[in-house]
């Protein structure tokens, strides 16, 4: 039953890894990889140098992680609390439903509906030139992209990642709480001293991934709206490889800067996950 999914695996995620090394070729699509002269490090000048554009794709990577661990990674555990608290199981299941529905929907449909409601013709600036209003510029403000991106991530996807911490709350033993209320805790206390260290541990576990995932930021959601807000403003590593590389025909140093942002993820989770391992966590791999 695995070997779909190892076949998978190994044709879309290891077998692409030998393609890194366009990162240290003058590579030409027409040119058989092998034959592509040899540049060695020079792909690489364009991150080490300081390229404007690159750094530039680097800060908006590093501010858009930053607002998105601050803000969307809380946002599922919250609402999981929250379905949690619920009495009736039957509401609990439709209100479940309808929060995971917009997991399915691709991020065409959901900038779409964006579109839709805060767009210049949109519901929200229709009702306020209606009321002789000035309308605002939610979708093209560069000042307050950021905000619109996380505000979409949170939307699409606090739903569905309340599964896995739901699942958590279940495994926590009813009797911690029993006897929390005999010694007169509050449901407050409760919270904080049982059902927060009852998921600690995958509140670290995906936290450590996430920081893996830290310089990968949404390439299909921010492509969608690069030309509403401009590039300066909404340029990321995905999209920087993406546009010179697809687009300009950069693909060595592209690819360059591909490989650095994975070895950098692969430094930022070993690292986490040891620092998880001094706090007593079991992390994404247990200490040996």
């Amino acid at each position: 039953m695995a070997v779909p999914g190892l076949g998978l695996l190994l044709a879309f995620h290891y077998l692409p890894l030998l393609g890194n090394l366009i990162a240290f070729q003058e590579y030409l699509p027409f040119v058989p990889m092998g034959r592509s002269a040899w540049v060695g490090l020079d792909n690489f000048a364009v991150i080490f140098n300081g390229d404007a554009e690159f750094l530039n794709a680097l800060k908006n990577t590093v501010l858009i992680t930053l607002v998105q661990v601050v803000f969307v990674l809380p946002a599922p555990i919250a609402l999981a609390l929250l379905l949690n608290s619920l009495l009736s199981e039957r509401i609990k299941r439709v209100v479940q439903s309808v929060l995971y529905l917009p997991h399915f929907l691709s991020w065409v449909i959901v900038i779409a509906i964006f579109q839709q409601i805060l767009g210049g013709s949109g519901l929200i600036n229709n009702v306020l030139r209606s009321q002789g209003i000035e309308t605002i510029d939610f979708l093209g403000n560069p000042d307050s992209f950021i905000a619109l991106l996380t505000s979409q991530v949170i939307w699409k996807d606090t739903g569905w990642g309340t599964i896995l911490f739901l699942a958590a709350l279940t495994q926590i033993d009813p009797g911690l709480y029993e006897a929390a209320r005999v010694d007169g805790a509050s449901r407050l206390r409760q919270l904080w001293h049982v059902t927060v260290p009852g998921i600690r541990g995958l509140i670290i576990l995906l936290l450590i991934l996430r920081l893996g995932d830290s310089l990968t930021v949404g390439f299909e959601q921010i492509i969608l709206q690069q030309n509403l807000v401009g590039r300066p403003a909404s340029e990321v590593l995905d999209t920087y490889v993406y546009n010179n590389g697809v687009l300009a025909g950069q693909w060595g140093v592209s690819a360059a800067v591909g490989l650095v942002k994975g070895l950098v993820a692969v430094v930022l989770v070993i690292g986490a996950n040891k620092i998880a391992h001094v706090f007593g966590e079991a992390g994404v791999y247990r200490k040996s």
